[in-house]
Parts: C-alpha cells; structure tokens; sequence
C-alpha cells in the first residue's frame, strides 16, 4: 500500500490534491469527493442500498483531519463529515475518476435530479 507524501487542499476549498510514495498524484474536486463519500449515509449497508446524492456542485471542503495513519476525514459545507477516506479508496477515486464521473452523471441524469441545489429538472414525454 502506498501512502500519502503530500495533501493540499486548494486555496478555493474545492478540490484536495494528494500525491502517493509511488509517485502517483490526484486532484480530486470536493464534488466527486462528497459523492463518492465512503460513508454509510451514502454508500448504504449494502450493495443496492446506496443513496444517490445530488445538489453537491458548489459543495467546498471545511476541514481535513487525518485519521490514524491510515485515512481522511472530510468535512465539507453541505455538514456533512462522516466518511473515512482510507489511502487506498482516494488512490481509487484518483484511478477511476473519468469512469466514476461518468457513471454518477448518468445516473443523476436518469433520476432528474441536478448537480445544483437549486435546480429541478423536468423530464418532457
């Protein structure tokens, strides 16, 4: 398991850079953070009983604490800060972030919801 050698968050809170002892290196937007959050209010007790988040673009990150020596806690605007981001999960979200990205664009799209909080989307038939 690699481990972090630097974390920084940006100066405008929104997204958090993470660079890995294998030289691999991240940045990763605190919208796809908070989305992908390894937290049980997201992610469920389960396969199938995920929570689809949405209304998270202009979400910024508060706080950062580390987490033993193995993990992140997130704290970002929306309140939330229950998820436990161990190296390896932000080494994934690093990895697959364009997939990632992708799927959770497909599947607020299909449930007419909107990256922002202030917006309803109206399906036309």
């Amino acid at each position: 398991m690699s481990t972090p050698t630097k974390v920084v968050v940006r100066e405008s809170k929104d997204a958090l850079f993470i660079e890995f002892s294998d030289g691999q290196a991240y940045t990763l937007p605190a919208e796809y953070l908070r989305v992908y959050s390894p937290s049980a209010e997201v992610r469920g007790h389960g396969t199938g009983n995920e929570t689809l988040q949405f209304g998270k673009r202009n979400v910024t990150i508060t706080s950062l604490v580390q987490a033993g020596n193995y993990a992140l806690q997130i704290t970002f605007s929306d309140g939330h800060d229950s998820g436990i981001y161990g190296w390896d999960y932000l080494k994934e979200l690093g990895k697959t972030h364009e997939q990632k990205w992708s799927v959770y664009l497909q599947k607020i799209h299909q449930a007419g919801l909107s990256r922002d909080i202030d917006s309803q989307v109206i399906k036309l038939v």
